[in-house]
């Protein structure tokens, strides 16, 4: 395990001394909490004023505090899957550069060379994304702050979860690209379609049926509930408070995706965490076989 520490302290030096792929892993989450703040604040707004009854109305501080809620849920989503791959880029660059090639005429087995990439993309990602979660929430303090202790832990857990779930996918991805060409091409996909199929910039209640059966599919999509369900947790406690109806809540969590329905039944958030712990143990697996198969190939 020497040489898996070695490799892994190696992979997360070259990350954070590449200044191309930190400060762009770093500054995405900063832009979007800028951008979504900018464009999406009002849009989100009146989808909160436009699902509650007319004659429901919510105190400024309280609309607020759902407006940031909601924009950090899908900031964080987002962050937590595409940062993952632009921290792997790494195994690319060695492919492109001829690195690897010297890495495997080392004693190093390719099983353990593969685990240091993968663990090495996980720290170097956690380490971004758990600091995009800070700044989120001194935006959520400065908006309206409604979590409690358990929410922000929970929150804590979901990024944990969707990091791991976006290092294995992206490992496995990563390992079929051999150019800066395909890194390109790759993160550009990710980046503008991931935020869409997980329904982090549009609710999927707003989808047609059909693409939500499609949608429902997918394990990020879970992922982004549950993080949106604990990001919305404090401010949807202090709706009911204030006196709104809990079906005028129930509408609300429908509309925002924080009730997620799979034909027609809803999955409750236990079965949203088996979903995408189950998908990131199958995601790693995967990726060991494939490395397991490779090397019986060379």
């Amino acid at each position: 395990m020497t040489a898996v520490s070695a490799l892994i302290k190696r992979n997360v030096k070259l990350f954070f001394k590449d200044k191309g792929m930190f400060f762009t892993a770093l500054i995405t989450p900063m832009i979007l909490l800028v951008l979504y703040a900018t464009f999406l604040g009002d849009v989100y707004r009146d989808s909160f004023t436009m699902n509650l009854p007319q004659e429901i109305s919510l105190s400024e501080g309280l609309l607020d505090g759902l407006v940031g809620s909601q924009l950090v849920s899908s900031l964080l989503a987002v962050s937590c899957v595409t940062i993952a791959f632009c921290s792997n880029f790494l195994m690319v660059q060695d492919k492109a550069n001829g690195t690897i090639k010297d890495l495997r005429i080392s004693p190093v087995k390719p099983s353990l060379l593969a685990l240091s990439y993968y663990i090495s993309t996980l720290l170097s990602t956690l380490l971004i994304c758990y600091t995009a979660t800070g700044i989120c929430m001194v935006y959520m303090a400065a908006v309206g702050w409604y979590l409690s202790l358990a929410d922000v832990l929970l929150l804590l857990l979901d990024v944990l979860l969707l990091v791991l779930f976006g290092t294995a996918l992206s490992s496995i991805i990563n390992m079929f690209l051999s150019s800066q060409g395909h890194i390109s091409a790759v993160g550009t996909i990710v980046s503008s379609g991931y935020g869409f199929v997980c329904g982090a910039y549009m609710p999927i209640s707003s989808f047609g049926e059909g693409l939500q059966k499609v949608i429902s599919f997918l394990p990020g999509t879970y992922g982004t509930s549950l993080v949106r369900n604990h990001a919305m947790q404090g401010a949807l406690a202090e709706m009911q408070k204030q006196g709104i109806p809990a079906a005028a809540i129930d509408e609300l969590k429908d509309a925002l995706d924080c009730n997620l329905y799979f034909f027609g039944s809803q999955v409750s958030v236990p079965v949203m965490y088996l979903i995408l712990g189950v998908t990131v143990a199958v995601l790693i697996g995967v990726y060991v076989l494939m490395n397991a198969m490779k090397r019986k190939n060379d």
